[in-house]
């Protein structure tokens, strides 16, 4: 089946969906984006991912392209052009078009606006979770805005690369504290001896995750005690269970963190029933 792009008000095959030369997304990096996991053919957390696209375009005063409702017209029906029924839809607005000049272009510039959506194997990612996965640490070497969704991601692409040569899924950033941040594309947590779950608090210093909140939801539920605040390499290394959370990961189990075995070498009990659960509290739409 032939994909199908979203782009600036048109639907047109994958293989011809362009964007100006001059978009600001293109010359510097001048725009946001959202991914939402598609289940059974419906957006995950459409609410909470659109509220947090409206926040990264304010931080960037970057004019809202249209009412989130209608931009969730516009992915649902990419979704559904493209007859996903489990995978992601990509959604991505910059400031525009507009003769190369790094300050803001003056008038009325609209945004631009793409949206794609591809399938992805159910099956292939419970494997995955229930084999667990590898991490690496780098260094944080990224600007101190990574709160904002943007997608200026050179730096997570070098991680990312980093921990594919390394053998492993994902890479955690390190601060000059030595303390984890979070990952290339994903939330860092660690649950501690004591069984209590530890993730970075989501100031300016992370991204605010939209499956990392549903999980802090699902673990209250469950009465599950959890710490927000910055944790040691050191400490995840002598952790119980280590998982990422993402919208297209859910819960994944970390079973080795810089070739290190976390708890037993395999993936822990808290992290599976978070992720058994995280679709019982997730927002799932219409």
């Amino acid at each position: 089946m032939s994909r199908i792009a979203y782009v600036n008000g048109r639907y047109v095959p994958h293989a011809h969906a362009m964007v100006h030369v001059e978009d600001r997304g293109y010359q510097f990096a001048d725009g946001v984006y959202e991914v939402c996991e598609v289940r059974g053919g419906r957006m995950i957390d459409e609410r909470r991912h659109m509220e947090r696209l409206a926040r990264s375009l304010r931080e960037l005063q970057i004019s809202q392209p249209m009412p989130p409702s209608a931009l969730g017209v516009v992915m649902r029906e990419t979704i559904r052009r493209n007859k996903v029924r489990d995978g992601i839809v990509y959604l991505q607005v910059t400031r525009g078009v507009a003769r190369r000049d790094h300050v803001f272009p003056e008038g009325e510039v609209p945004p631009s606006v793409v949206v794609t959506a591809r399938s992805a194997d159910p099956g292939k990612a419970e494997r995955q979770a229930a084999d667990g996965i590898a991490v690496i640490t780098v260094p944080e070497n990224r600007w101190p805005r990574v709160d904002i969704k943007s997608v200026s991601l050179l730096p997570n692409v070098l991680a990312k690369q980093a921990a594919k040569e390394a053998g492993a899924r994902e890479a955690w950033f390190v601060d000059t504290d030595g303390m984890v941040t979070e990952g290339g594309s994903t939330n860092a947590w660690i649950v501690t001896m004591d069984g209590v779950l530890v993730t970075h608090p989501a100031d300016i210093g992370i991204l605010r995750g939209i499956t990392r909140t549903v999980v802090l939801e699902v673990a209250s539920r469950q009465g599950l005690r959890v710490e927000e605040r910055a944790f040691s390499v050191e400490e995840a290394y002598a952790a119980r269970e280590a998982f990422i959370t993402a919208a297209s990961t859910i819960v994944m189990p970390v079973v080795r963190i810089d070739g290190r075995p976390i708890g037993n070498g395999h993936p822990g009990s808290i992290a599976r029933d978070l992720r058994a659960a995280f679709h019982e509290v997730a927002e799932i739409a219409l």
